[in-house]
């Protein structure tokens, strides 16, 4: 990153030399450039550095800490075992799950939004991983988030799901995933309600429901 500024630097020196020009040096002398030329020249230099800029905090920097919300959510939420883990070969998953499934759950796709039944569904049960049958979160933390996805403001219990730094897309983002069968569920945000603060933007795809037979 050092270099590529230094060698604009170099770059612009050679323009500003003389005050009334902008002027490059070649193998034959000097060569004159219109403002037009050097404004072109300058805003390529400009995408250039805003292009490594973006590259080096995408790939190279630091993973996200958990904040105070996300401990508040695991300090509320239960404890327990973590699960034991469900393996399966991609044929098995493709003979499982559908193909909105599979493309959601194992290739870590996004349903569109207000597209699935359970974004404005009032039921009262647990809802469960559909690849394994992990209860994931309660009816009694879900709430309306208004972005068109199942959104709840925590787990059933913090070992039953899982959460990875996100760098796809050119974001950054916390991903969610069933801890018994490793399959991509979606992404928590800390915009959520109290008591977490926190929103887990849940596909309708992932998630079966349990109903309480409690009235």
């Amino acid at each position: 990153m050092g270099g590529a500024f230094f060698h604009v630097f170099c770059v612009l020196s050679d323009y500003f030399r003389d005050k009334q020009h902008f002027i490059m040096k070649s193998e034959k002398g000097f060569t004159m450039f219109n403002r037009r030329t050097f404004i072109k020249k300058l805003g390529f230099l400009g995408f250039f550095l805003g292009f490594l800029l973006w590259a080096w905090r995408a790939f190279f920097g630091s993973e996200p800490e958990a904040g105070a919300n996300t401990r508040k959510s695991q300090e509320m939420s239960n404890g327990g075992d973590m699960p034991e883990k469900v393996v399966k070969s991609e044929e098995k998953w493709r003979e499982q799950l559908t193909p909105e499934q599979f493309k959601v759950m194992r290739e870590k796709g996004t349903e569109p939004p207000f597209t699935s039944a359970y974004n404005n569904f009032k039921g009262n049960g647990i809802y469960q991983c559909a690849g394994c049958r992990l209860d994931l979160f309660s009816s009694e933390e879900k709430f309306d988030s208004g972005t068109g996805w199942p959104s709840f403001w925590a787990p059933i219990a913090k070992n039953n799901v899982t959460t990875l730094p996100d760098n796809s897309l050119f974001m950054k983002r916390t991903e969610v995933l069933c801890s018994r069968c490793d399959a991509h569920l979606g992404h928590v945000f800390e915009d959520g309600p109290p008591p977490t603060g926190l929103r887990y933007c849940i596909n309708g795809v992932t998630l079966l429901f349990s109903e309480s037979k409690q009235k």
